[in-house]
């Protein structure tokens, strides 16, 4: 059997390692935000980055114990990938949204307008410990104008 890599370039990887709190993720929308424009990725991208980052960090800071977690995000190409791993082994429910609830629609939207969308158990580590978490990521197809992806 023969395996195949695809590197993807240091300047096109990025991931903070922090401890969430609600009043902290505006710094992370505006760190993604940051890093996704020297990528040259369109604004509609870097939009989608900064909405999902809010929703999957504000789901971290209210559903998980620690709140330590991980936000990555990679550009391959023209296409975005946004990842965010936390050390809670619960998955996070889509369901549909009650549109007269003052929550409960995030992961919905997020699901809706990105190009795609997923969860799956997966080891977290910290650079001292490791034990099995979830990665909550969404990606954008076509991120980048095709004159500044290659």
């Amino acid at each position: 059997m023969t395996t195949s890599v695809c590197p993807v370039e240091a300047q096109h990887d990025v991931r903070w390692f922090l401890t969430v709190s609600p009043g902290e993720i505006e710094r992370w929308r505006r760190a993604i935000a940051g890093a996704l424009a020297e990528w040259r990725v369109s604004r509609e991208a870097v939009e989608l980055a900064r909405l999902g980052v809010s929703e999957l960090l504000a789901n971290v800071a209210k559903h998980t114990v620690s709140r330590r977690c991980s936000l990555r995000a990679v550009r391959v190409g023209a296409d975005l990938l946004v990842q965010v791993f936390d050390e809670s082994r619960q998955l996070p429910v889509l369901r549909t949204p009650d549109w007269c609830s003052e929550d409960g629609r995030g992961l919905w939207l997020l699901r809706e307008m990105a190009d795609g969308f997923g969860y799956m158990p997966m080891p977290f580590g910290d650079g001292t410990s490791c034990r099995l978490g979830k990665v909550v990521w969404f990606s954008c197809w076509g991120a980048v104008p095709e004159t500044e992806a290659a």
